[in-house]
């Protein structure tokens, strides 16, 4: 009911009067921060050669030198190729959240405000997806020749600059044996990077120093080994995938797939030798397949469910929040279907207007939210 309405009908008080008048002035000037609705971005994450299956997301870090990306934008990787045959992808795709959005698609198109960033001549773009603050992007690969099982190949990570040229690329049957996913521990001037090899059931550890032109690695250790990896129909392969570091209590925690249990294995900054598994972090009924790993800015860990092993339908696609002590807080679905979770970040500024980002599998897109977070 309008207010002149309601003056026709009854006598307004001066008090209701001033108030409605100061209630008006307030809402005129609402800030953006007191505003209802979330800062929220869709976008598709099919780039123009129609690549498919998004796995890995990764936030630039704040300070990153590049132009051509940005502090604050993310990057996503693609498994499958645009006839979706699983480990045939080969695109990087970039949205800038922060900035003016890619031009909108044309008519008909299926791309989204993301845009290509890097295109590998290696296939089968993983979740091994990160960024270091010196203006490098990692990136792993577990490639096929025809989208089975049968063809899968061992993988190498690729080293990408800020200006989405390939600069590095390393191999290794032992420490690099199907680099599904990573973590970084980046200091500046030297980084340690955590992959989970899902082709032998391992996480390696690479002790790396960073220069203007490229990394340099030092070191390769393998902290942990046992973990279950087995083939899949659906989902290809099935093993060591997210992993999560704590650099408070040198702590990564390592999502086995398979075995649906997250561990935790500690001294894994300096650990000379492998443990088998490390202890048992978090597993209940929670847990449907986990995949990719991160700390929330809260400091409670997260988890995307696959679905591929103790797959629930009236529980499909979940994000997945526990503490590290592992007590379970809260679970929500990214897609009404089975198979959507699968990559997810977060950023640790609490000043950032997009701190979460996380992968609909289902949809082959990216949503990317801001988050509130209690300081």
């Amino acid at each position: 009911m309008h207010i002149k309405q309601l003056m026709g009908r009854a006598q307004i008080g001066p008090a209701l009067a001033a108030s409605l008048g100061l209630w008006a002035a307030l809402s005129s000037t609402t800030r953006a921060d007191d505003a209802f609705l979330p800062r929220l971005i869709n976008s598709s994450t099919i780039p123009a050669n129609g690549d498919l299956n998004p796995y890995g997301v990764a936030f630039v870090p704040m300070g990153f030198p590049g132009t051509t990306v940005a502090a604050g934008d993310v990057l996503v990787s693609n498994f499958n190729n645009s006839l979706n045959l699983q480990g045939e992808g080969t695109t990087i795709v970039q949205l800038s959240p922060h900035g003016p959005l890619a031009p909108p698609p044309a008519p008909g198109s299926t791309t989204g405000n993301a845009v290509t960033f890097f295109t590998s001549s290696l296939p089968g773009l993983s979740t091994a997806l990160g960024a270091l603050r010196a203006g490098f992007v990692l990136v792993g690969n577990v490639p096929t020749t025809d989208g089975t099982f049968g063809t899968i190949g061992q993988g190498a990570l690729q080293i990408i600059d800020q200006h989405g040229h390939l600069r590095q690329t390393w191999t290794d049957p032992e420490f690099l044996d199907g680099p599904w996913d990573l973590a970084i521990d980046d200091q500046g001037s030297e980084a340690r990077v955590f992959v989970s090899n899902v082709l032998n059931g391992t996480v390696a550890r690479l002790d790396v120093s960073v220069a203007a032109n490229g990394l340099t690695l030092q070191k390769k250790t393998i902290i942990a080994k046992g973990y279950q990896h087995v083939p899949n129909t659906a989902a290809l392969i099935l093993g060591p995938t997210g992993l999560a570091y704590d650099l408070a209590t040198d702590t990564l925690y390592v999502a086995s797939t398979a075995e649906n249990v997250i561990y935790s294995v500690a001294q894994a900054g300096h650990r000379t030798s492998p443990v088998s598994h490390g202890n048992v972090a978090f597993a209940d009924e929670h847990l449907r397949g986990p995949l990719a790993l991160r700390f929330a800015p809260n400091g409670n860990l997260l988890a995307a469910n696959g679905d591929a092993v103790n797959a629930d339908v009236l529980h499909p696609s979940e994000i997945v929040e526990f503490t590290k002590s592992g007590q379970f807080v809260r679970e929500y679905n990214v897609d009404a279907n089975q198979g959507g979770a699968f990559g997810l970040d977060t950023v640790f500024d609490f000043d950032a207007k997009f701190n979460y980002a996380v992968i609909d599998d289902v949809t082959n897109s990216l949503i990317v939210v801001q988050q509130p977070v209690r300081r």
